[in-house]
């Protein structure tokens, strides 16, 4: 929102020296353009959640390079490491360790973590298992410990059995400079079970259509992830207090007569 503001360009923002973001995985198109709008200052992710008291991970600004010639390039599109006194572990949905590189669910324990919800025992006995945060957050891990989300859990989308991670689907349109922000969602689909739809609000008078926007992103990534529908709306997308783009709500109104619902 503060890139996007009609009056960023005419102040002096040099005094600006650090900023932290969180909340959701910022897409990698605003993270580069923020590093070249606002050079003077260093840039911080945080993940983490409300049960972690919040924080889980950091990415330190040393590792916000847009350069690919830069190693620690590497590590931007990462949430970073564990802070001090968080164990993370990525697992599959049996409870067993991934191995590094695999996709699975963040799990998360340390002295930060919730004793659980308020007169809730059974969402919490489901939540925290043996110690363990369950983060319904879905990511990978590398070799030097750096997370790599992928996508909620719950927001993943499965088309003809082929496993589609909306965060992917919404960097490779953010990289649209007509687009101010959107959502990705799976809607239903009689065939494939979901398709990949996005929901896309376009900056200033863009006329960006459906046709155009598809085809960007399929010089992007795989067309099986590529949206097969669009949905442009002038107004902003809804916001949790977090500033969560919530997709549960943008996804309700597609699934409303279905018996199942992946919401």
């Amino acid at each position: 929102m503060l890139l996007n503001h009609p009056d960023f360009d005419k102040y002096d923002l040099s005094s600006v020296k650090s900023m932290a973001y969180g909340a959701s995985p910022m897409p990698e198109a605003i993270i580069n353009s923020a590093l070249e709008r606002l050079p003077d200052c260093e840039l911080t992710q945080l993940y983490g959640q409300t049960e972690a008291a919040p924080v889980l991970t950091s990415l330190a600004h040393q590792y916000h390079v847009s350069d690919p010639e830069n190693p620690s390039c590497s590590r931007l599109r990462s949430a970073g490491q564990a802070v001090p006194g968080v164990l993370l572990g990525i697992f599959d949905k049996d409870g067993n360790p991934c191995p590094q590189g695999e996709i699975g669910e963040v799990w998360a324990r340390g002295h930060n973590i919730m004793l659980g919800y308020n007169h809730l025992p059974d969402v919490s006995a489901s939540t925290i298992v043996d110690g363990w945060l369950h983060t319904g957050d879905g990511g990978y891990m590398d070799e030097e410990g750096f997370l790599f989300l992928v996508d909620r859990v719950k927001d993943m989308i499965i088309s003809g059995g082929e496993n589609v991670y909306s965060q992917e689907v919404e960097n490779a349109i953010y990289q649209c400079t007509d687009v101010m922000e959107c959502a990705v969602i799976g809607i239903p689909h009689d065939i494939w079970g979901e398709q990949v739809h996005a929901v896309v609000r376009r900056k200033g008078d863009s006329t960006l259509s459906e046709a155009e926007l598809i085809a960007h992103c399929k010089t992007l990534i795989a067309n099986y992830k590529c949206p097969r529908s669009v949905a442009f709306t002038e107004d902003p997308l809804p916001l949790s207090g977090a500033g969560k783009i919530l997709k549960k709500d943008i996804r309700a109104p597609y699934w409303e007569n279905c018996m199942r619902s992946v919401n």
